[in-house]
C-alpha cells in the first residue's frame, strides 16, 4: 500500500479507501448493495487495515445515519490509527433544516456524526453537493471555525461542478478561512467526464481527488460482457437509473479490453480497472467497497502492482470519451491546442 498527500495539504491517506455505504445498508437503494452488520463490517476493517488501508469513508445519508453507526462500532478501540471521512449535504429528513449546508445543517450534521462515529473529530468532512441556497461566505466561515474547534480536521467537497469548486476556493481565499483540500469525486474507465475541467482545477488549485465508484457503478467487475448481459443478481436492477449513465458499446469495448490485460497481468478484471484510475493525476485515494470479504480482498489486490505504460495507453484509447464544447477545438485543432495543452496528458 502507497500512501499519498491530499492535494497540497498534509493530510496523507492510504491509496486505497474504504466506502462503507454497505455498512447497516436498508431501503431501496442503499438495501439493494447489501446489508453488513457490526460483526461483517469489523471482519473487513479488519482486512483492510491488515492491509495497510487508513481511510474509510461514511455519509450521514447513507441508510439515515446506520453506516456511521455501524462504521463507528466497528472501529472501536482503533481509532488512533485510522481516519475517517464523511459527508453531509444531501437531505436525510422531510424538515426544512435536513438538507444543505447552512450553518445550522452543517453543525448539526457534524455533532451527529461524531455521536454515531464515537469519535471525537472526523479527519475529513466533505460537502456532499452544492448548495445553491446557502452563501459560500457561510459555509466556508462555518467549516472554518469548526476545524478551529478541531471536530473536523480538513474540508472538501463532493460532486461540485468546476465553477462551484472554484468559486468556493475563492471565497475562503478571500476570507481567509481554510481551503477544500479534497473532492471527491465519480472516475472510472467509462465515466472519464472528471478529466476535461475538474482534474486540471485539481491540479491548479492543489485539490486532491478521492474517487468514488471506480469500478463505474459496479459495471466493470467482469460479470458484465457483450455476451451475457446484465447478470440476473446485480444491485444494478435496483440503482442503475440513480447512476451515472453509459454507452453499451463503450462498455463492452472496455470490458473487453480489461479481459485481454487481466489474462496479461494475471490479475482480474476489476483490479486492473482500479489499477488504472490509482495511475492518474491528481488522484490521492480510490474508494473500494464490498458485499463480502471475498470482494474486499479481490479489491485490495488492485495495489502493489502496476500496469505498463502500453497497456495503460490501451485502456486510454479504448475508454477515451468525445470531447464536448468548450473542449473539442482544443483536442481537434492545433492553434486552440498550442495555447492550452491538456494538463493531464
Amino acid at each position: 500500500m502507497e500512501y499519498r498527500n491530499v492535494g497540497r495539504s498534509g493530510l496523507v491517506v492510504s491509496e486505497l479507501a474504504f466506502g462503507a455505504a454497505t455498512f447497516g445498508a436498508s431501503g431501496e437503494f442503499f438495501g439493494a448493495w447489501a446489508d453488513t452488520g457490526v460483526d461483517e463490517a469489523r471482519t473487513m476493517v479488519d482486512m483492510c487495515v491488515d492491509a495497510g488501508v487508513t481511510l474509510f469513508d461514511t455519509a450521514d445519508v447513507y441508510s439515515d445515519g446506520a453506516s456511521e453507526a455501524v462504521l463507528g462500532a466497528a472501529l472501536e478501540g482503533r481509532r488512533d490509527s485510522v481516519l475517517i471521512s464523511t459527508k453531509a449535504a444531501l437531505p436525510i429528513g422531510t424538515g426544512p433544516d435536513d438538507a444543505g449546508t447552512s450553518r445550522r445543517r452543517l453543525i448539526t450534521a457534524v455533532e451527529a456524526a461524531l455521536r454515531r462515529l464515537r469519535t471525537d473529530r472526523i479527519d475529513l468532512f466533505q460537502l456532499h453537493a452544492y448548495d445553491r441556497a446557502t452563501p459560500i461566505d457561510e459555509v466556508v466561515q462555518t467549516l472554518d471555525v469548526l476545524v478551529t474547534q478541531g471536530k473536523i480536521r480538513y474540508t472538501g467537497v463532493s460532486n461540485f461542478s468546476g465553477w462551484q469548486l472554484m468559486k468556493s476556493l475563492a471565497a475562503a481565499d478571500a476570507f481567509g478561512r481554510v481551503r477544500y483540500v479534497a473532492h471527491q469525486v465519480y472516475y472510472s474507465l467509462i465515466g472519464r467526464d472528471y478529466e476535461w475541467d475538474l482534474m486540471p482545477l485539481g491540479i491548479d488549485q492543489g485539490v486532491g481527488a478521492i474517487v468514488w465508484s471506480p469500478l463505474g457503478w459496479g459495471r466493470l467487475t467482469g460479470r458484465i460482457r457483450r455476451e451475457t448481459g446484465l447478470p440476473a443478481v446485480s444491485r444494478l436492477h435496483a440503482t442503475a437509473a440513480a447512476g451515472p449513465p453509459v454507452d453499451d458499446d463503450v462498455l463492452f469495448d472496455v470490458v473487453d479490453e480489461l479481459g485481454v490485460i487481466a489474462e496479461e497481468t494475471g490479475r482480474s478484471i476489476p483490479q486492473v480497472a482500479l489499477n488504472w484510475v490509482l495511475r492518474r493525476q491528481t488522484v490521492a485515494s480510490v474508494i473500494v467497497g464490498a458485499r463480502t470479504p471475498a470482494q474486499l480482498r479481490d479489491n485490495l489486490g488492485a495495489v502493489g502492482w502496476s500496469l505498463s505504460d502500453e497497456q495503460i495507453a490501451r485502456l486510454d484509447a479504448i475508454s477515451a470519451p468525445q470531447p464536448t464544447y468548450p473542449h473539442f477545438p482544443y483536442v481537434r485543432q492545433a492553434g486552440f491546442a498550442q495555447l492550452n495543452p491538456p494538463l493531464y496528458a
